[in-house]
């Protein structure tokens, strides 16, 4: 008999730990196992502000995939669209080749893209941190900005050059800022002709608190660590509109600043818009066993699934968090080998196990298991934690080693030159225009019914 074929979507934390569990545990007459991912790695997103700050090589957040996996075939390219009836994955190759792949299981792992909003100018003016290219982007800008600055005798010019704002309160936004801050502030020693008064970081957020899971102190400790470096903190604040030089708040102020940071959450991947099932909030819905209920042999995780939090009593659902992801891909192979072998399935439960915030340099807040930790203390669990979690020993000796070489030996603020005269836009590094409508997702599927 042919075995049945096993298709995962994604390569992040849920992916790659369902595809590692599933290789652990299926022997290899019972199943095929295919992942599907843009890249050849697992990125370790909450180590990018790091990436940005040039604290971390980009290749050190970066966990080959074929060092972790040794028997799934893995096809380089993104899923573009599913067709749940038919059993159809349809995916677009890094080549732009368009293939339909057939499956008898299929685990949805596409993670999450960041979130917009209408305003004008955002589109073309924002850049983000989703992405390992995203961060390498940011790194050289900004650091182009202070080559710029420092070349120009035209005032203005030189304060919109030196003024950077980052949306978003939440860890995302607050590591970036935080990690920036301290990159600039340092840098600042190497360009003499710059008045340290014109440089400026703002962090913006329409909340009226900042991080407010790790509760009212350690918001309010991490709230005076950030305004004491001199970076300016606005709550209850949005954006307006984003001009090439300007940015205009919703309170009114127009700031002159050609860099803005767009870190205000996430949406589910696109992908699941191109199935019909039910979703919440964008994420499609699941079952506490992981199983999408309107499909056979349909599972889904991660940020794109609204998995229910049954920690909670109040019907929440689980954050889209890496902590939560990377248990779920263990659980959703646990609970498909179950299937294949007609055993009972188990519902997904973890309790949260505390939240690190890496501030940088020996500033941190952290909350493990629930124990308010700050300053040195905190740094050291939050570094701790992320090793931890790595996935291979090589990315944890990368880490390790490039934090003690960044301390020792700082930084020469060099520039990669990666994409320095193309304006790159957050669509450019998330690919968000690549995915098909269902009409399209069933032909493809048709078409690959008519070939067989």
């Amino acid at each position: 008999m042919e075995r049945p074929r096993i298709l995962v979507v994604g390569g992040g934390f849920a992916g790659l730990e369902c595809a590692r569990r599933l290789e652990r545990k299926l022997a290899p007459t019972e199943a095929q196992i295919t992942l599907v991912a843009p890249f050849s790695y697992q990125l370790y997103l909450p180590l990018l502000p790091h990436v940005a700050a040039g604290v971390l090589t980009p290749q050190s957040v970066a966990v080959s995939l074929r060092r972790t996996l040794r028997r799934t075939d893995i096809i380089p390219g993104g899923a573009i669209g599913v067709d749940p009836r038919s059993k159809v994955c349809v995916i677009r190759k890094i080549t732009d080749e368009v293939v339909a792949e057939r499956y008898d299981y299929l685990v949805l792992a596409p993670g999450s893209i960041t979130r917009t909003f209408d305003i004008p100018g955002l589109s073309d003016y924002a850049r983000g941190m989703k992405t390992l290219a995203e961060a390498t982007y940011v790194r050289d800008h900004v650091i182009a900005q202070l080559d710029l600055a420092s070349a120009t005798l035209d005032q203005h010019e030189r304060e919109s050059r030196l003024q950077f704002v980052v949306v978003g309160g939440g860890y995302a936004g607050t590591e970036t800022a935080a990690c920036l801050q301290r990159l600039t502030t340092a840098a600042l020693t190497r360009y003499p002709r710059l008045d340290p008064r014109l440089m400026k970081w703002h962090l913006i957020d329409i909340a009226p608190k900042l991080m407010p899971e790790l509760g009212d102190h350690l918001g309010t400790r991490a709230l005076e660590i950030l305004r004491r470096r001199g970076i300016e903190v606005s709550l209850g604040v949005s954006v307006a509109e984003v001009g090439p030089e300007t940015v205009k708040f919703t309170d009114g102020r127009v700031l002159p600043s050609r860099t803005l940071i767009w870190t205000a959450g996430v949406a589910a991947s696109p992908l699941i818009g191109t199935l019909d099932a039910e979703t919440v909030r964008g994420r499609i819905a699941v079952t506490a066993e992981l199983r999408v209920p309107q499909y056979e042999g349909l599972f889904a995780l991660g940020d794109a699934a609204a998995v229910p939090d049954l920690a909670k009593d109040d019907g929440a659902v689980c954050p889209p968090t890496a902590q939560h992801s990377a248990r779920q891909g263990k659980r959703a192979a646990d609970n498909l080998i179950a299937t294949l072998r007609n055993q009972p399935l188990q519902p997904y439960f973890h309790k949260d196990l505390g939240l690190v915030v890496d501030l940088g340099g020996k500033d941190a807040v952290s909350k493990p298991v629930h124990v308010e930790m700050t300053g040195v203390p905190a740094q050291l669990v939050a570094r701790g934690y992320h090793l931890m979690a790595m996935r291979t020993n090589a990315s944890k000796f990368r880490v390790g080693a490039n934090w003690l070489l960044n301390a020792t030996a700082g930084d020469d603020f060099v520039r990669t030159g990666f994409l320095a005269r193309q304006p790159a836009r957050l669509q450019d590094f998330e690919y968000t225009g690549a995915y098909l409508t269902r009409d399209q997702v069933r032909e493809h599927a048709q078409a690959l019914q008519a070939r067989q």
